[in-house]
């Protein structure tokens, strides 16, 4: 006990002396251990528009691996798992991609003309569920783009024929409602750890019109609030098991406040809902208006939580095989969780040409994506608190940082975006550290483990994280 006094003495000291009597030219960081912000939760990813394709299992066995095994993979907690709205069925479909046709639960009977639920359906798609589920995955989202076609007012689960209008009909909320949660109870009682719905995607955007390149449904921010409501509603008359997550806003700048404002400005939404999901899309490095939406939550409600629930490069024009495209995602997941306040951070398609690996010419192919992906998810974990780095880096400096601390350990993780490689010194007070690293030829490493040294080079254009070993 008293050597960690000791430390942090220590710690404050060299906090002082590199702030005041360093050389310019040196640069040092730290970690104040004592300033904490967000507990984090989860790490994730989301099971469009890839599970459905994947036929082998081996393969899909393998895919389960990489991303939810602790040891060997990601350790991700998190499966979106999409609830297709049936464009597979629907004889009429207009989405031309048909990697993005959905099979459904509720399928029409010819013999009664009455639709009923089928849960022998989607079966690639759910065998990559039982994947995940067996490789770690412990919480289940089941997320719907679209309310299903029967449902809507265009007869399609891609939009309506106008875009800009809501496809829901207000007289069929009561069935979107039943449908979404008649399966959410059945995952739940089948034993997957089913632990929230999402019954809206970007609600902002369109969908339809000219443009059918998925499924989707618009709402108007009252339209949103009022379908949220009649779940939460709903939900609690049948005692649910699981949360409500929404509206996965599919901006959030300043011109979709509004979305924010009227979710957090209704009382039943406000009692039932302890999150607000929404994705970083059209964000990306802009760092202002991620301080902007970060500071509006934490006044909005400060009780409220921010789930970064869905993020890819848009539009993606980075070589996915390069060290560059795993710095940019880096530096978005730094930005989230240090401007935004993000408790959870989900990608978007894991297998695809804007994942994090993909299958080329019947090959499974790691996207540099995937390790930097790795320098987070493997080291922060559930119940880690976000804490503030201190840094004698300028404004122009290209060294992006973040820390978490833990029980016994801190997480410090550091990206150099510069072409050339820097130098820099640590200050605090540890027992013993672990590095790994990503750059133009390491993936994930493991490069020192022992004990605890000041001095860290940062290789040119590399990612960095320091797991800290402090004294009890």
């Amino acid at each position: 006990m008293i050597l960690k006094y000791l430390c942090i003495v220590f710690a404050a000291l060299q906090a002082f002396t590199f702030s005041v009597f360093t050389n310019d030219k040196t640069q040092t960081i730290g970690v104040n251990q004592y300033e904490m912000h967000q507990t984090f939760e989860t790490f994730g990813t989301s099971s469009c528009w890839w599970s459905q394709t994947i036929n082998n299992e081996e393969t899909a066995k393998e895919i389960a691996r990489l991303l939810y095994d602790d040891e060997t993979g990601l350790g991700l907690d998190v499966y979106r798992y999409n609830v297709g709205g049936g464009e597979a069925d629907n004889p009429d479909c207009r989405i031309w991609d048909r990697t993005r046709r959905t099979e459904s639960f509720y399928v029409l009977n010819p013999e009664t003309g009455e639709y009923e639920y089928d849960f022998t359906r989607d079966s690639n798609a759910r065998r990559m569920l039982d994947m995940a589920v067996e490789y770690g995955a412990e919480e289940i989202i089941l997320f719907c783009n679209s309310p299903h076609f029967s449902m809507t007012a265009s007869g399609h689960a891609s939009g309506g024929l106008e875009p800009n209008v809501s496809n829901l009909p207000k007289e069929n909320y009561d069935e979107f409602v039943d449908y979404l949660l008649t399966i959410a109870d059945w995952f739940v009682d089948e034993g997957y750890p089913v632990t929230a719905i999402s019954p809206i995607n970007e609600p902002q955007w369109s969908w339809g019109g000219e443009w059918v390149g998925q499924e989707g449904c618009h709402y108007t921010a009252d339209e949103a609030v009022e379908l949220l409501e009649l779940f939460a509603v709903t939900m609690k008359e049948r005692n649910s098991p699981y949360k409500l997550s929404g509206p996965e806003s599919g901006e959030l700048s300043p011109g979709y406040y509004e979305y924010i404002d009227k979710f957090f400005a209704s009382d039943i939404l406000n009692e039932f809902c302890d999150t607000y999901s929404g994705h970083s899309y059209w964000l990306d490095n802009k760092l202002d208006l991620k301080t902007m939406a970060g500071e509006k939550f934490r006044n909005e409600d400060p009780a409220k939580k921010l789930e970064m629930s869905e993020w890819c490069e848009l539009p993606m024009t980075i070589d996915p095989t390069t060290i560059d495209s795993g710095l940019y995602m880096a530096n978005i997941i730094v930005q989230d969780l240090n401007l935004l306040g993000a408790v959870s951070w989900q990608s978007w398609t894991a297998v695809n040409g804007d994942g994090v690996m993909d299958i080329i010419n019947g090959e499974l192919v790691m996207y540099n994506r995937y390790y930097a992906y790795k320098h987070f998810s493997q080291f922060i974990k559930e119940g880690m608190n976000l804490v503030t780095v201190m840094d004698s880096f300028e404004g122009s400096s290209q060294i992006a940082s973040t820390a978490f601390k833990g029980d016994g350990e801190t997480v410090l993780i550091l990206i150099n975006n510069s072409e050339k490689a820097e130098d820099i010194k640590l200050y605090g007070c540890y027992k013993s550290m672990d590095v790994y690293r990503t750059d133009t030829e390491t993936n994930c490493e493991k490069i020192y483990s022992g004990k605890y040294k000041t001095g860290i080079n940062l290789p040119a254009k590399s990612i960095t994280t320091i797991v800290l070993e402090e004294f009890i």
